[in-house]
């Protein structure tokens, strides 16, 4: 009776054991994880737009920082978002990874998402909101206009930085990084948009 007794001691004390280890290293993993996300100052790495002061924090933060080759960290929300959308075939008229994206449906869908803003379903149409950038104060997140169709807001995209931005450019081809700087979107840039959630959620 004694040794079945002392048995199950040393059994739970050692289910215990490893419980508490394991408790250990997720607390250290967790410790590690915080300090990666800190800068040399000890405060923590935050894009202009924060996922916080966000209208949709959840789907922010769910379109976390992002390293791109190139780039660097690209940390913005709706950046983010787009960029998780890389490879989504084009579709006119699409406005979902499921049915495809067309250029205006990649930016409503990412806007929505990550900063909870419902935009106009047309490039032009979206054009009208936001505060107007000049091409050198350009930021990650900023909306991208060009004239392909003959129209001054015909095409849309989201910036990225160093004269790069994200979009779905036409049929047959899907989402991708395209290069400001090539004669074709530098002969038809038309403009730039910034769009601010806590001002636009109020229209």
């Amino acid at each position: 009776m004694t040794v079945k007794s002392t048995a199950q001691t040393s059994t739970l004390y050692s289910s215990r054991l490893l419980q508490s280890i394991r408790v250990m290293w997720v607390c250290l993993g967790i410790a590690v994880l915080s300090g990666c996300a800190q800068d040399g100052s000890g405060k923590g790495l935050r894009s202009s737009s924060d996922w916080r002061n966000s209208a949709d924090p959840i789907g922010a933060f769910a379109a976390g920082p992002q390293y791109v080759a190139g780039l660097g960290l690209i940390d913005h929300p709706l950046a983010n978002q787009a960029l998780n959308q890389l490879g989504i075939r084009y579709k006119w008229g699409g406005k979902s990874p499921e049915t495809g994206f067309d250029c205006s449906g990649l930016v409503v869908y990412s806007a929505q998402r990550s900063l909870g803003l419902k935009l106009p379903p047309r490039a032009d149409d979206i054009a009208k909101f936001g505060d107007t950038v000049s091409k050198k104060d350009l930021q990650v997140g900023d909306l991208v206009f060009f004239n392909t169709l003959g129209t001054r807001y015909s095409h849309v995209g989201v910036y990225l930085g160093q004269d790069k931005f994200v979009h779905s450019p036409t049929r047959g081809s899907v989402v991708r990084i395209e290069d400001m700087k090539q004669r074709y979107w530098t002969a038809r840039y038309t403009g730039a948009r910034r769009l601010d959630p806590t001002l636009l959620a109020s229209r």
